[in-house]
């Protein structure tokens, strides 16, 4: 007599499995929070091999043959619910992905990755590129073999940016960095036009403590929970997620940069409440996995800008910042603090740029990302390339390395195609935040008295709770009504700086 498996044991097969394989992978996830955090510098190699052994076990447990059956088998049952049957599909998909990767390669990358990580580190405190070249090079040609391991049509560079934002192609972006230019440049033209609001309050001297102390505050008034968290400092600023019961994120303080730490606190802030909203119950599963990286930056934009250099934001935080910091506040009216922090001026720090010449940061990532794939760059001179983008977008120049082609993380983390999904980000959460203004009466009032529940339980309820659902359309549609659309985005950008610059 042959013994049919009911559904539901095949699905808790599946899930245990799942969830092992995240066990895995979230321990790693640990070793690279310390990486960044607490590892002593002599611990790096041996970190390295940890690193390779555990990305080689967790790849070679996601393309066993057994859960490939398992995988297949579930996708044919049709008396799973809604959830367990996009939970299959999706796996089934990154398990066809992940069967392509040969083992060899992930050690090979994995290993790239720590070396390239540490050189990163001592390039940035020699200030030299010279340093990082070697093991960028590396990095750059191990991920044109990733695109030929994952395959494309048309270019390179789409096999890499779908691994963050499923769907989005070069033509796609082209369009949108079109967009922005054509939209954007023109309003920056006009600005320059206009007397230059003031900041210098900005970089006074800030305790270092004192700070620490309102990035915590700022942190919990957001709704982020400290006891399934944390905050420490790194080098770049970040939030990493072992389960919606440990996010972490980290800060960086300048005392001669008020807004340094502040927003970055905000910003990793919204990263984080993402993570702790994710569904508890769908651990290891798609459906407990954030929708996208532009989701993903949809939610720490929102909170950084459409919330955190809002005036209704500082008309509650402001008094209690003039008494912190009376000597170099107490003068300055919220007025002129409210447009201070939202000063549009071209600068050489893609973290610490405004919210319009942001985006113009994110387009020469692109573009070189693309070069490096398609050949027209090589890391060799890729210092001078960056250079010349900066003067023809931003007309600024790096005076050294740090404050140019070494500022960001994300090379060394082997991360290309990731940095589209910034901008996006930000369309995104325009989109969103008109969407919430629109379905919570009061929000600006909620804000300004700092009630910020209303709009994270409203976040949770159309964002967070759907995990990988939905593709990023597809749940930008079903909370706003429309695809993704670039014009939310200039409406905002238009009526705040319209305002601010008169």
């Amino acid at each position: 007599m042959t013994t049919v498996t009911s559904s539901n044991e095949l699905y808790s097969r599946y899930k245990e499995k799942m969830q092992q394989i995240a066990d895995v992978r979230n321990a790693m996830a640990v070793l690279g929070w310390d990486q960044e955090t607490y590892l002593p510098e002599k611990g790096a190699a041996f970190r390295g091999q940890q690193l390779t052994t555990l990305s080689t076990i967790a790849h070679e447990m996601f393309t066993a043959s057994e859960l490939g059956e398992l995988l297949k088998e579930l996708h044919q049952r049709t008396d799973l619910s809604a959830v367990q049957q996009k939970n299959v599909a999706l796996s089934l998909e990154d398990y066809e992905k992940n069967k392509k990767y040969p083992s060899t390669f992930v050690a090979a990358l994995s290993q790239a990755t720590n070396a390239a990580y540490h050189a990163w580190i001592k390039a940035r405190k020699a200030n030299s590129y010279a340093e990082f070249e070697p093991l960028l090079s590396k990095m750059a040609e191990l991920k044109k073999q990733e695109a030929g391991i994952l395959g494309y049509e048309g270019h390179p560079y789409n096999a890499l940016v779908n691994e963050y934002e499923k769907g989005a192609t070069t033509a796609m972006l082209d369009t949108i960095f079109d967009d922005v230019k054509k939209a954007l440049t023109p309003l920056l033209r006009r600005i320059e036009q206009r007397p230059q609001v003031n900041k210098d309050f900005l970089h006074k001297h800030y305790d270092r403590n004192q700070q620490w102390q309102l990035g915590i505050a700022l942190l919990k008034d957001m709704g982020y929970d400290m006891a399934a968290g944390r905050q420490d400092i790194s080098e770049h600023p970040f939030t990493t997620s072992f389960n919606p019961q440990d996010v972490r994120v980290t800060t960086r303080i300048d005392e001669n940069d008020f807004g340094n730490m502040t927003w970055s606190c905000i910003h990793e802030g919204g990263h984080a409440l993402y993570e702790q909203g994710l569904p508890v119950d769908e651990y290891g599963l798609p459906c407990g996995e954030a929708a996208s990286l532009g989701i993903h930056e949809s939610q720490s934009r929102l909170w950084e800008n459409n919330v955190g250099r809002s005036l209704a934001f500082w008309q509650h935080y402001y008094p209690q910042l003039q008494q912190s910091f009376p000597q170099h506040l107490k003068e300055v009216p919220l007025t002129a603090f409210y447009k201070g922090i939202n000063q549009v001026q071209p600068s050489l720090i893609r973290t610490e740029a405004d919210e319009l010449t942001y985006h113009f940061h994110v387009m020469i990532r692109y573009e070189i990302e693309k070069g490096l794939l398609e050949g027209t760059y090589t890391t060799k001179d890729l210092d001078q390339v960056w250079n010349r983008y900066y003067q023809e977008y931003l007309h600024v120049t790096p005076p050294g390395d740090n404050q140019g082609i070494l500022q960001d993380i994300h090379w060394s983390h082997g991360s290309f195609g990731y940095f589209p999904t910034y901008s996006l980000g930000s369309f995104y959460a325009a989109q969103l935040f008109a969407a919430a203004q629109q379905q919570l009466p009061g929000l600006t009032e909620q804000v300004s008295t700092g009630q910020f529940k209303p709009l994270l339980d409203w976040l949770r309820a159309n964002v967070h709770a759907h995990g990988r659902f939905y593709t990023s359309n597809e749940l930008c549609e079903k909370v706003t009504g429309k695809p993704l659309d670039f014009q939310y985005f200039l409406q905002y950008a238009e009526e705040k700086f319209g305002e601010i610059y008169s």
